[in-house]
Order: C-alpha cells, then sequence, then structure tokens
C-alpha cells in the first residue's frame, strides 16, 4: 500500500493531544520533558528554547526509549511527557507518534513548532530571521 506524506502525517496527528507552544511552555514549568529534534544549524540560525532537552532527530527513540542501552537519564519511564518540536511542527508530530510506538503514549508535539513558540513570545535565544 502506497501512502503520500500527507496521508502518513495525518495518521500521525490522530494519534496525538497536540499542544500549542502556551501550553508546551505550562506543562514544562510543571515537569514534562521539552525535546528539540531540529539540527544544530537550525537551532544556531533559528535560536532556542532555554531549558529544552536537545536530542536530534536521527537519535530520538534511543534517547527516550526506557528500555534502551543508549537513553538519556532523562528517561524514566514510559509515562513520561515528553513534549517534543522542530522548526514548524511536522518532523515533530512524526517523531511523537513513533515514540508512541515504544510506549511513550503521553508524548506530542507543539503546534507550529519553534516558530510558533517565538511568535508566542515564550522564552527563545537569538534573534528571530529578518
Amino acid at each position: 500500500m502506497v501512502r503520500t506524506i500527507d496521508e502518513i502525517l495525518d495518521d500521525a496527528r490522530a494519534r496525538l493531544d497536540r499542544v500549542d507552544p502556551e501550553r508546551a511552555h505550562t506543562e514544562s514549568q510543571d515537569g514534562a520533558l521539552l525535546v528539540d529534534i531540529r539540527p544544530a544549524a537550525q537551532r544556531a540560525a533559528e535560536g532556542e528554547v532555554p531549558g529544552a532537552l536537545i536530542v536530534e532527530r536521527n537519535v530520538l527513540e534511543w534517547r527516550l526509549d526506557p528500555a534502551s542501552d543508549a537513553r538519556l537519564p532523562q528517561a524514566t519511564g514510559h509515562d513520561l511527557r515528553v513534549i517534543v518540536f522542530c522548526s514548524e511542527g511536522y518532523t515533530s508530530s512524526l517523531a511523537a507518534a513513533s515514540l508512541h510506538d515504544l510506549g511513550l503514549t503521553r508524548a506530542t508535539d507543539i503546534v507550529g513548532g519553534f516558530q510558533a513558540w517565538r511568535a508566542a513570545g515564550l522564552p527563545a535565544t537569538g534573534h528571530p530571521p529578518a
């Protein structure tokens, strides 16, 4: 069966309780793990969210799977609330759905990604692109 990326993205998002930037910020202050999956060059160009855990997309599952030998100390269990973000909220939806496949069913992503976070006036380093 052949599917388009739009269909795959729709399926991924149907599994998530996506959050807006303000809710993500509030939840991160209440203990949710905020995870930035953007590559280094993108973070350098766009800025960063202070306190966000940086886990680039290519190693995300290994770092957050509580059963992985390569997990980070923050990967404390399957009930962990993880809020993933990318630049605009597309790749992060696919990543959060992948975390669901690992049993991290409280994982989600930020609608609009880092761009929406910055537009909401939430804490960020760097300067917005001109």
